[in-house]
């Protein structure tokens, strides 16, 4: 990554993050015990992370967690992000919408861990992350035969093309990817090879 951060410590001769940039490197800190890179390069610009943020939190109400959770990992997945399929990874265990073992399966390619309308999801994020010109009314059906009404296949699109945003800019700007505290280490690697 050649773009220079906003550092995370103050160091002489650099300015602290304020505002929402500082909100940024301190949720990390309490959640982590440091600054994760990809959050590093997003302060660079934090109004735009602030405005990412923002239409997450509208996108979520309608689909609950568990979709949200589907659709971003089936995206990352598909776009070969270890940045959010490790991030992701580690919220969906701390929300329980994935056990170790349904992490670890979902690595491999097997999403089992997943209910059936949540795999449809799982489908239609990563036709969304690969081949988006090819959709068309029938893949958007088949989110309605798993039971999801109109808001719901707005929200479930939008969370897929957000994780498509976010996961792209961090390949484009070829972001480290940390560690991430509270995943078991086979698990991590298994999603960095998912991501390969």
């Amino acid at each position: 990554m050649i773009i220079s951060t906003p550092p995370a410590e103050t160091v002489e001769g650099a300015e602290t993050v304020e505002g929402h940039a500082a909100d940024m490197y301190a949720e990390d800190i309490a959640d982590a015990g440091f600054v994760f890179a990809y959050t590093r390069a997003m302060a660079v610009n934090p109004a735009a992370h602030e405005a990412f943020m923002a239409l997450i939190r509208a996108i979520v109400p309608s689909i609950g967690v568990r979709v949200y959770e589907a659709a971003t990992l089936g995206a990352a997945r598909a776009i070969g992000s270890p940045h959010c399929l490790l991030a992701h990874g580690r919220k969906s265990l701390r929300a329980e919408v994935l056990s170790d073992d349904g992490l670890a399966a979902f690595a491999r390619g097997d999403d089992s861990g997943f209910t059936p309308a949540e795999q449809a999801v799982i489908r239609y994020a990563e036709a969304l992350s690969t081949d988006p010109r090819a959709m068309a009314d029938a893949d958007t059906q088949r989110l309605r035969d798993a039971g999801y009404d109109d808001r719901q296949i707005v929200d479930i699109t939008l969370a897929a093309a957000a994780r498509n945003y976010f996961s792209r800019s961090l390949l484009a700007l070829a972001v480290p990817t940390d560690e991430v505290p509270g995943l078991d280490p086979a698990t991590a690697a298994a999603l960095r090879t998912a991501a390969a």
